[in-house]
C-alpha cells in the first residue's frame, strides 16, 4: 500500500510548497511543483546548483506540451512517438512554468513520462513536476535509492517509500534540443 500511501503525502508536501524525494522512469530525483518559484528555489539550495543551470520538468501527457511551451513545432509530438529511452527535450518559448526554472534563453527541459507513480502524481497534482537527479550540484547521479547521500535524504520534505528497495541501476534520460528549424541537437544520448 505504499504506492497510495506515498501519493497521499507527495501530494501534501507538493500543495505546501514542499519538496520531494521520489522515483522516476529514469533515477530517482528531488523534485517539487514546477510552477511554485519558491518551491523551486528550495532544490536548488538543497543541491547547491548554480541558478543559471536548468532542471527538468515532467509531464504526464505530450498534449500538455502545449500548456508550458508557446507555439512548438508540431513535428516534436511525432518525435514523442518514436523514442523508446526516456527523453528529454529541450524546448524554446516556456510559459506557465516557475521564472527561475527557464533558462536564460526562454528555453525548457521537458520529458514525458511513462512510469506510472510520476503519472499519477502529475495527474493528481494538476501540474507538472520538476525533477532533478538526486545528488548534490557536481556529484554522480544515484543510480538506485541506496547511492543517495544522507545529506539529500535530511533535506527535502518528504522521501517516497515506493521502490526505494529496488536495486536496479537506473540512468538518466536521453536529452535533445529541438531547434527552430526542426532539427534535433543530441546533447546526452
Amino acid at each position: 500500500m505504499a504506492f497510495e500511501q506515498d501519493l497521499e503525502q507527495c501530494l501534501a508536501v507538493l500543495r505546501a510548497g514542499g519538496t520531494i524525494l521520489y522515483p522516476t522512469d529514469t533515477i530517482w530525483g528531488i523534485g517539487c511543483d514546477a510552477c511554485n518559484a519558491s518551491a523551486v528555489e528550495k532544490i536548488y539550495e538543497i543541491k547547491r546548483r548554480p541558478k543559471q543551470k536548468a532542471m527538468i520538468v515532467l509531464l504526464a501527457d505530450p498534449k500538455e506540451i502545449l500548456t508550458y511551451v508557446a507555439d512548438p513545432d508540431p513535428a516534436v509530438f511525432d518525435y514523442l512517438e518514436t523514442v523508446q529511452k526516456p527523453t528529454t527535450v529541450i524546448y524554446d518559448n516556456a510559459i506557465g512554468l516557475a521564472e527561475n526554472l527557464v533558462a536564460d534563453d526562454g528555453s525548457v527541459a521537458i520529458r514525458i513520462v511513462k512510469d506510472k507513480f510520476c503519472r499519477d502524481l502529475i495527474h493528481r497534482l494538476k501540474s507538472p513536476l520538476v525533477s532533478t537527479s538526486a545528488n548534490l550540484s557536481g556529484e554522480p547521479a544515484p543510480a538506485h535509492f541506496a547511492e543517495i547521500a544522507e545529506e539529500i535524504q535530511k533535506a527535502v520534505d518528504y522521501v517516497v517509500q515506493y521502490r526505494r528497495f529496488e536495486a536496479t541501476r537506473h540512468h538518466s534520460s536521453a536529452v535533445v534540443k529541438w531547434n527552430r528549424n526542426g532539427s534535433l541537437t543530441v546533447i546526452r544520448p
